[in-house]
């Protein structure tokens, strides 16, 4: 049979090689930027886009979807010409693929330091960029699938089925998460209220981990382990089982994000169940990776590509055996909103995803430029540097974690808190900040190496934009099963059958626990209590979300002694329906605000923003001197009641007329209460005095943003009659 001859595109391959390491060493640095801020809070004073809260979900996106995106798809790129014998379908989708990403990255790094937020974990950008992200990854399937339909090899090698099974999913979870009612160019409400956002977007959380950074590079270690190896996988069947397993099970874990809420048990049950069923794909396919190199080990000893990804593959299994142990109620009860889960997430991300994309790196560049990596020992410097980096980051922040914990849940003989101060335990895990701190430094200074290492490396080769390649075209055979043939080997010579399936699969978890959230009249029990936010408060909860404060705070009171004695009543479901989106958070860099409502004055709250550390001696929150002399913007207030209404909030067409008046009525009544402080009067009199003198524009302080965001601070959790402590012996007393 005569062979026919066509050019691997190496070109989109390398462009998106330097966009990783582009957006990896910005991404690392504005991580390391927040690391310091913990140890010294008011390094951006008064910078506003540089605050920690505008910068934390830039440090997030910027790691995950353009450092790891972008290594996804170099890898992708590569490894799916060769394993399919064929060009990408469309050179014109490929380089719409990269430029797309690249324009959704820069955007994301424009809005998101100026408070365009949507608040939701690993899903912050605002809904035009929600458009492009499922455009980009559109094309992105297009070309993968078209170049599957023109493929000079008949079955599908096990990466493909990887890739084929994470562009599926991801777009599924990203299109059902990004469902909002867009209020303005940046602006949007989700669609889904309290538990139902909550569900819906741990749904979404959890596998943007699973099928973003983990189903992937999964592919990528089942093609350039074995290639850096020089030897074949280790299980053919073992894969099948890791695949099919991986995506079914994997898609159920999400609600073990939101254990011990106000999410329905059964809800909470089935994300546990599937939880601890993962840590058997997980570990199968660690195991078929680490054994792919039986026979290899001497090579390992000596080469820095083999070593990064062995560390990878053991990092895998880390967080994979430490995620559904994580899930069980009892562990989780310790190390939910503390900085265990910080440590857990980077052991992934440093060294899972972090160490195989710097591993398929130093492999990738040498084989695309025809030449040898540049230096070996550059290589091992990098490997030792980063690998220290990650022990330096990861352990201290256990210790943080196990102390928080502790701290948080110790009692007097009398039945009072040990450490009633939240800020008691923020001064005790100071230390571990600290060499959290020299850890980050010490990955990113091994990055920056590997950067050097490789554009010495493309320097000393040669650039080939098109390899040339030729291989036999691809027979007609009979699409039955044959005889001898076995099914997965039958389905994998049938790409849309194999799609469908894993459609299906994914398909299957998700409709079981989020169909009933929106279809079922009583998932959520009413309290007649609560009502809708007034103007001023939403305005308020829309600052707060701007300032990304849930990344510090939670909002959710768990039902434990520790955290009713700390905070108050337990959060109930009912209380919150009117919350478009969720705010319940994730981690307490600082105490819990569900029960803050009237707690402080008034005052108390504008020295808190004007400078924290005033008002709570040892904080380390940042301050937001902006929100003092900001005015306002309440040109969008009936718009945005207009779209609660069209969500479900029972606004009523009067209240949403009078928004302006009421806004005003209740902004004066906190000014009133903010005078009540003889050095607020005295101040603020003199600054109206002295605008007046100079011809200058004096705003109302009932008209800044700090009055609206004090007016949602002061309602939280007021909504509900709190139970005499007397009562709260019939909690839980879960510790």
């Amino acid at each position: 049979m005569e062979l026919e001859k066509f050019y691997y595109d190496n070109k989109i391959v390398r462009k998106f090689i330097v966009a990783t390491m582009l957006w990896g060493i910005v991404g690392m640095s504005v991580g390391l930027l927040l690391a310091f801020m913990f140890l010294f809070p008011n390094l951006t004073d008064g910078i506003s886009w540089l605050s920690f809260g505008r910068l934390r979900p830039l440090h997030t996106n910027a790691v995950i979807f353009a450092f790891v995106g972008n290594a996804i798809f170099a890898g992708v790129y590569y490894s799916s010409q060769r394993l399919l014998k064929a060009r990408m379908w469309k050179d014109w989708l490929s380089n719409f693929n990269f430029w797309g990403w690249q324009a959704i990255i820069v955007g994301a790094a424009i809005t998101l330091p100026l408070g365009y937020t949507t608040s939701k974990e690993y899903a912050e950008l605002e809904w035009p960029f929600d458009i492009a992200i499922a455009l980009v990854w559109v094309a992105f399937g297009a070309n993968l699938i078209g170049t599957i339909f023109q493929r000079r090899q008949r079955h599908l090698y096990v990466a493909i089925w990887f890739y084929l099974g994470t562009f599926v999913t991801v777009a599924v979870l990203h299109i059902v998460n990004s469902i909002e009612l867009p209020i303005s160019a940046l602006k949007s409400y989700s669609a889904y209220a309290g538990v139902q956002d909550a569900l819906v977007q741990w749904w979404y959380g959890h596998n943007a981990v699973a099928f973003f950074l983990t189903t992937p590079f999964l592919g990528l270690m089942y093609y350039f382990v074995p290639k850096a190896a020089n030897r074949p996988v280790y299980s053919y069947r073992l894969s099948i089982v890791h695949f099919w397993s991986l995506i079914f099970i994997y898609i159920w874990a999400g609600p073990h994000h939101l254990l011990y809420t106000s999410l329905p048990g059964w809800a909470q049950s089935l994300g546990v169940a599937f939880s601890v069923m993962l840590i058997a794909p997980s570990w199968g396919g660690m195991i078929n990776g680490l054994l792919t190199l039986r026979g290899a080990w001497d090579k390992v000893r000596t080469d820095p590509v083999l070593k990064f990804m062995v560390v990878a593959i053991t990092g895998y299994g880390m967080a994979t055996f430490e995620g559904p142990m994580l899930s069980l109620k009892n562990v989780n009860a310790i190390a939910h909103f503390s900085d265990w889960v910080i440590a857990h997430v980077h052991v992934g991300a440093l060294a899972w995803n972090g160490f195989l994309t710097f591993g398929m790196v130093y492999w990738l560049v040498p084989v695309l430029f025809k030449t040898s990596l540049w230096s070996k020992k550059l290589a091992n410097a990098h490997f030792w540097i980063g690998t220290l980096g990650i022990i330096m980051y990861a352990l201290p922040m256990y210790v943080a974690g196990f102390v928080q914990a502790s701290m948080w849940k110790q009692f007097n003989p009398d039945g009072t808190l040990v450490y009633g101060n939240f800020l008691e335990t923020v001064s005790e895990i100071m230390p571990m900040y600290w060499m959290r701190a020299i850890g980050g430094s010490m990955y990113i200074v091994g990055a920056i190496i590997g950067v050097y290492n490789v554009i010495m490396t493309a320097r000393a080769g040669k650039k080939v934009t098109d390899e040339l390649a030729e291989a036999a075209p691809l027979q007609k055979v009979t699409s039955k099963r044959t005889a001898s043939e076995g099914y997965h080997t039958w389905l994998e010579r049938r790409p849309v059958k194999l799609t469908i399936f894993a459609t299906i699969a994914i398909l299957i978890g998700g409709m079981v626990q989020i169909i009933p959230s929106l279809t079922v009249d009583d998932y959520v029990p009413a309290i007649s209590s609560v009502k809708p936010y007034t103007p001023l408060e939403l305005e308020g909860r829309d600052i707060y979300i701007r300032e990304s404060c849930n990344s510090c705070h939670s909002q959710m009171v768990r039902p434990f002694r520790s955290e009713v004695e700390r905070y108050g009543e337990y959060s109930k479901a009912g209380e919150f329906v009117y919350d478009h989106p969720f705010l319940w958070g994730s981690k307490r860099t600082g105490p819990d605000l569900h029960r803050i409502g009237q707690k402080y004055s008034d005052n108390w709250h504008l020295n808190h923003f004007y400078d924290p550390q005033s008002t709570s001696s040892g904080s380390i929150m940042p301050s937001y001197k902006w929100l003092i002399t900001n005015e306002l913007d309440k040109s969008k207030t009936q718009d945005k009641m207009q779209a609660m209404v069209t969500l479900g909030v029972p606004y009523s067409q009067e209240e949403i007329d009078r928004a302006q008046e009421w806004m005003l009525e209740q902004g004066a009544q906190i000014e009133e209460n903010l005078y009540s402080d003889p050095d607020f009067a005295k101040t603020y009199e003199a600054d109206k005095k002295y605008a007046q003198e100079n011809g200058e524009e004096f705003i109302e302080m009932r008209n800044r943003e700090v009055v609206a965001i004090i007016a949602y601070l002061q309602r939280l959790g007021t909504d509900i009659k709190v139970q005499p402590k007397e009562e709260t012996a019939s909690i839980t007393k879960n510790q």
